[in-house]
């Protein structure tokens, strides 16, 4: 259902209620204009670049964040906030109370307010970061879904809405849609998204944006549509004689019309506005009775600039559905730039803030005055800040995380089983850290082995439903889903589930109570999930993402499903440890630490690579020793470790191979030394945790280095052959430690359908390249 709000009229004593809101939207509005004029034209700026900001993107929010804060959010409530109008936000926390005054002249400056809403890193409250366009917009659903978790499983989240505030150019995002049209989301009534109309874009008035078909599209994914078009003033003008002409007039014309409408004098209005068509003669005639600035006034009096009229928007908001709010607005609403087709960037001159200045009353020698407490609006901003003052939550320490439950696998497995059966061992082991384990998949459960955890720990839903094929003796995999289930299961929708992940592994910092979130997909895919994911990262959010299957292992489904760059995405991602196991019980050390590092804040996420090629657990000749298994695990977790040692002093090539490539390293070893050339076999497990390692030894990164000489040591130097199903160039620095020759095998091209060994042959990662590589090194 589709509604359009007709603001009514406003009596004497609603008029005296709006009236300090009307005092504080124009602060808010001068305040965030005033920040970003400081930035660009009072602040020194050595370097001459341009610093930016946008008072356009800004004052076309103005009304809307204005009406939220200080009349409808109550403490539980969180909002994302559009990337642009940032300074708006900041303006909003300052006369709260909430953000220092010093802070407001440093709007992007070094350690002052972010460029976009950083909860990391801006000083005042920030519900959700925003600035990668579309990923902010969505977060507020993600977060839903893990305050109802944790209010489920265990309690103290509360209640809220969670509110995104949309530019309608960032609706032309794919993510979005992706997100809107998620079958788990037409349950949220607690999502409330408010889309900025203001049709333009960074270049241009766009011409073809469709009101009608947006608000199609939310209606048809279960959305309630709520569409505030017009004001007070332009709603009294359509009721006298001639205003229903005047009314399909506006809506009638292309966008670029109307804004162009904006920057007309009193006396062009009247000429351009009638227009020539039918009704022509009946508009003319009304806007010939209306003085000056009620003329100028009535075309810029959209519903998203109208108080009244957003306030009886949010009053229809129905909490069983998500809602969508479409506002009308004007780009640069309040300001000489407005309606402009390129004032996206532009700053007002100096003269024209000047102006802006006399205009509300304000000293632009003095431009950061919050208002008087014993004043209207100054009680207003008090009883706001009283309102939505949140308490810090006292944080819960995560449980323990096992270090390594003692078996030591045989037989012949992989590591993608490998990942199911850790989880399953972790409820056995450690069920208080296994309580708060989240898993995240894209349909993909069965055929990345988590169908035995599902079954344990039953799907997520927001509400209980019956499994109907719980009495069938055939179904192995068993869809129980209840509020507490711990498996989430999302469309093929990979930037859903890295977006989930991430507000699943920021709960610690929202509620004091820390969540494991686990994503697993095809490791081709990695690379379409990435940039959501690392901001994410950015964001606080700690979680593990898990590629499986990956490389070109999975030979028979063709150069498509491949994965040659992943391996150096892991390395190179900020706050993430990247892991590619080799053997089963590396998969269960790997995991654990990793789980180990979430839900702190000092923690961070990680990456396993895991693949489904079968390998010999034998090959992983884990030592028996207690002591000398301990040594192994920290080797593993630290990077590397040497998995067979040649006899002698100083081996003839040292080959390195990483994840299931191992066995071609070791067949390739046996070969050679067949041959008479003594191969030393190095396992690396991350590649990651070893140029950190190399960083800090050469006094660029603080980080432990002792791994390098217990793996690498300098006695046993040789050149060097390194492996893996994935880039040759992630392992290829590591000839610096020792500065020996080396030659890189890995995966540089597409690649083709077939059995493994003519897959492997093809990319030259098979056996014989890695003899054939030691025998150019050593001959």
């Amino acid at each position: 259902m589709t509604s359009t709000i007709v603001p009514t009229t406003t009596t004497a004593g609603a008029a005296q209620v709006v009236e300090p809101l009307q005092q504080v939207q124009d602060r808010v509005l001068w305040l965030s204009t005033a920040m970003v004029h400081h930035a660009n034209r009072v602040r020194s700026d050595p370097s001459g670049l341009k610093v930016g900001g946008h008072q356009a993107s800004c004052a076309s929010m103005v009304s809307i964040m204005t009406s939220l804060w200080f009349e409808q959010l109550r403490a539980g409530d969180r909002v994302s906030v559009k990337p642009h109008a940032s300074p708006v936000l900041h303006s909003i926390n300052y006369l709260l109370g909430e953000l220092d005054e010093s802070y407001l002249p440093r709007l992007r400056e070094f350690g002052g307010l972010q460029s976009y809403p950083s909860r990391s890193k801006d000083p005042d409250p920030v519900d959700y970061s925003t600035g990668s366009v579309g990923i902010g917009a969505t977060a507020p659903i993600w977060g839903a879904i893990a305050r109802r978790f944790v209010e489920a499983k265990i309690g103290g989240a509360g209640s809220g809405r969670q509110y995104s505030l949309v530019g309608d150019a960032e609706l032309d995002e794919g993510a979005v849609w992706e997100a809107v049209l998620d079958t788990s989301v037409a349950e949220l009534g607690e999502v409330v998204w408010i889309v900025d109309l203001n049709r333009q874009s960074l270049d241009r008035v766009v011409p073809h944006i469709a009101a009608g078909r947006i608000e199609q599209m939310f209606a048809a994914a279960g959305w309630q549509v709520i569409t505030v078009k017009f004001g007070r003033l332009l709603e009294a003008l359509f009721a006298r004689p001639g205003g229903e002409h005047l009314r399909a007039r506006i809506l009638a014309m292309p966008n670029p019309e109307y804004q162009r409408l904006l920057r007309c004098r009193p006396d062009e209005l009247r000429t351009r506005l009638p227009g020539d068509g039918e009704g022509s003669a009946e508009v003319a005639a009304l806007v010939a009775d209306l003085d000056d600035a009620t003329l100028t006034s009535a075309i810029r009096n959209l519903g998203g600039h109208d108080l009244d009229a957003l306030r009886e928007a949010y009053a229809q908001i129905d909490d069983t559905r998500p809602t969508v709010i479409i506002a009308y607005t004007i780009k640069g609403y309040g300001l000489p730039t407005q309606g402009h087709p390129q004032n996206h960037s532009s700053l007002l001159t100096v003269e024209q803030f000047a102006e802006f200045a006399a205009g509300h009353g304000m000293d632009v020698d003095k431009p950061w005055a919050a208002f008087a407490p014993d004043t209207a609006a100054g009680r207003l901003c008090r009883t706001a800040a009283a309102r939505l003052h949140r308490d810090q939550a006292a944080a819960v320490a995560p449980p323990a995380v096992p270090t390594d439950i003692g078996r030591t696998p045989s037989g012949t497995s992989t590591t993608q089983a490998a990942l199911g059966r850790a989880l399953l061992d972790l409820t056995r082991e450690a069920p208080e850290a296994a309580a708060r384990v989240v898993t995240v998949s894209p349909d993909v459960s069965s055929s990345t082995n988590l169908a035995g955890w599902l079954n344990k720990v039953g799907v997520w839903s927001p509400t209980e439903r019956r499994d109907w094929f719980a009495d069938d003796t055939e179904t192995t995999m068993h869809w129980r889903e209840r509020p507490t289930g711990q498996h989430m299961e999302l469309g093929i929708a990979e930037v859903n589930l890295v977006g989930l992940i991430g507000e699943l592994g920021a709960t610690w910092s929202r509620w004091g109570q820390p969540l494991f979130p686990i994503g697993v997909l095809y490791d081709p895919f990695v690379e379409r999930a990435l940039e959501p994911w690392s901001y994410g990262i950015y964001a606080g959010g700690q979680s593990i993402l898990v590629g499986t299957p990956s490389g070109v292992s999975l030979a028979a489904e063709g150069g498509a499903h491949q994965s040659i760059k992943t391996p150096s995405i892991g390395l190179e991602q900020p706050g993430c440890v990247s892991f590619e196991p080799a053997f089963a019980i590396e998969v269960e050390w790997t995991l654990f630490d990793a789980i180990s590092r979430l839900g702190r804040p000092d923690g961070s996420s990680s990456y396993l690579r895991l693949s489904t090629r079968p390998v010999n657990q034998a090959l992983a000749a884990v030592p028996t020793d207690p002591a000398a298994r301990e040594r192994r695990r920290r080797q593993v977790l630290a990077g590397a470790y040497t998995l067979r040692a040649a006899n002698n002093t100083s081996p003839a090539v040292t080959l390195v191979g990483m994840g299931a490539m191992i066995t071609e390293a070791l067949a390739a070893a046996d070969r050679l030394a067949a041959a008479g050339v003594d191969a030393e076999v190095v396992c690396v497990t991350s590649p990651g945790r070893l140029f950190e390692a190399v960083q800090a030894r050469r006094g660029l990164g603080d980080g432990p280095s002792w791994i390098l000489d217990q793996v690498f040591p300098a006695d046993r130097a040789a050149p060097m052959v390194t492996l893996l199903d994935g880039h040759p160039h992630t392992l290829a620095f590591l000839a610096t430690v020792n500065r020996v020759r080396t030659l890189s095998l890995g995966v540089s091209r597409f690649g083709q359908a077939g059995g493994l060994e003519d897959v492997y042959r093809y990319h030259g990662i098979d056996t014989d390249a890695v003899v054939r590589a030691a025998l150019d090194l050593v001959g």
